[in-house]
């Protein structure tokens, strides 16, 4: 059994308890948090609920940790901090600070000897994969990635995260018109701008800036600054009762030519009626792939495009080969 460990629980760790539940060579050990263990009330029985305060005294009882925080802030100290003691995966997805994350976490895990895999889920991470093959295979082409219409976690986090905020919902909403142009091979230019849309729905404390917000939203780097957003101020019951759901999805095309004659689209595509339990799959599927190379002798940090394929099931090299391929 591969022991597992979760720290966070919220809509991402509560996913991962389910994912694991599906796989039976995986045993969830413990949830740490930083809220009161008393408060969370989790669906493994034979697990601990323990404060993160004590997870040291849980590194040679746990043989991978999935790390459930934000990107905003948790993850880029997170990660390099408890690859000191575990191996870890983690869904960092602030896509611009990738590189620099991966120093950091590759740094430590080097000296540790432990394995880390960052920026696991489907964007990054699925749709990375896709991307690359498609490159691979049509060197003469171009790149599309459409996310949406779904809740972003990370975008709505980074909301969450803005002083006065109290809850938000930031939908992720393709332009059709763009997505139609690639579709039909014209091989557009498109600009940040012009392929998606965002659109938020905040909910904020009693006597708030609702301009400041609003602006700070607008202009926030790497989340909203290069996209046409709006922002909508709504009550908390109205945020409960119409936007509860957290559905996502998305789409990558390669457009590109084998030959003058011959041009080609390959796409892939996603529909998932909850992001973060789609997202925690992802993720428990990677802890099994850091289990392995760890076992192998294998550290450092990796990404999806370091771990082959095989590294992700529970069947035997025999198995998928005779089933699969």
């Amino acid at each position: 059994m591969i022991k597992i460990g979760i720290l966070g629980y919220g809509n991402l760790g509560k996913g991962v308890e389910k994912a694991i539940l599906k796989n039976p060579d995986m045993e969830l050990v413990a949830v740490f948090t930083r809220r009161t263990p008393e408060s969370l009330n989790i669906m493994t029985k034979t697990a601990k609920v323990l404060s993160v305060d004590v997870i040291e005294e849980y590194q040679n009882k746990i043989d991978v940790l999935i790390l459930c925080g934000g990107s905003a802030t948790d993850l880029p100290v997170q990660t390099p901090k408890f690859v000191k003691l575990f191996n870890v995966v983690d869904s960092f997805d602030t896509h611009a600070k990738i590189p620099e994350h991966f120093e950091n976490v590759d740094k430590a895990a080097v000296l540790s000897k432990k394995v880390g895999i960052i920026s696991v889920g489907w964007d990054p991470g699925l749709f990375s994969l896709n991307r690359l093959y498609a490159n691979a295979i049509l060197p003469d082409g171009k790149d599309y990635t459409f996310w949406g219409k779904g809740v972003s976690q990370g975008h709505s986090d980074a909301i969450r995260r803005i002083e006065g905020v109290k809850d938000a919902k930031q939908y992720t909403i393709p332009v059709d018109e763009a997505l139609k142009a690639v579709r039909d091979g014209k091989n557009p230019d498109l600009s940040t701008r012009e392929k998606h849309v965002r659109e938020c729905y905040v909910v904020v404390q009693e006597g708030a800036d609702k301009a400041r917000i609003e602006q700070e939203i607008k202009t926030m780097p790497n989340y909203f600054a290069d996209y046409d957003t709006t922002v909508h101020f709504i009550s908390e019951d109205e945020l409960k009762k119409n936007h509860s759901a957290i559905p996502h999805g998305g789409f990558v095309l390669r457009s590109g030519k084998t030959s003058d004659e011959n041009s080609h689209i390959i796409e892939y595509a996603l529909k998932l009626d909850s992001n973060p339990e789609f997202t925690s799959s992802v993720l428990v599927s990677y802890a099994r792939a850091a289990y392995k190379l760890c076992k192998e002798g294998v550290f450092g940090c990796k990404t999806v495009f370091d771990v082959a394929p095989k590294y992700l099931i529970s069947k035997t090299n025999d198995e998928i080969r005779r089933t699969m391929l």
